[in-house]
């Protein structure tokens, strides 16, 4: 089963970077550059699994998008990046939703793991 990722950060770099990676590994990729981005994409039925999401971006910030996602979206979850990370946005993340909150630069492996967990989450394996 392929995994989608909707990739939601304000810096192409680290978008474009991310999903090579991440495509190279069988993830199926999308990406937006602001919350009203993920927000459209989601609303098109991509059939996304899991959402990353960089904390700060300009216009709706990621606490906001987050919050939107999963009052519209229960079923999707989200991994939350950021780089200016304290641990009352990472408590404040969870509170809404996060499964999982990482720190900028993450590292591909913590990020594929948090992802991993998080999908197998939302489609638990059979026993």
């Amino acid at each position: 089963m392929s995994i989608n990722v909707l990739l939601v950060d304000d810096e192409p770099g680290l978008t474009e970077a991310l999903s090579k990676r991440l495509s190279k590994r069988g993830y199926t990729v999308h990406e937006a550059d602001s919350g009203k981005g993920a927000l459209d994409l989601l609303d098109r039925g991509t059939g996304v699994d899991v959402v990353v999401l960089d904390v700060r971006m300009a216009g709706v910030n990621g606490l906001e998008t987050l919050h939107r996602i999963k009052s519209a979206y229960s079923g999707v979850e989200v991994v939350m990046l950021s780089a200016y990370a304290t641990p009352q946005c990472a408590v404040e993340c969870r509170r809404w939703g996060a499964r999982d909150f990482l720190r900028k630069p993450v590292h591909l492996e913590e990020l594929v793991a948090a992802i991993d967990a998080a999908a197998s989450s939302r489609h638990p394996r059979p026993q």
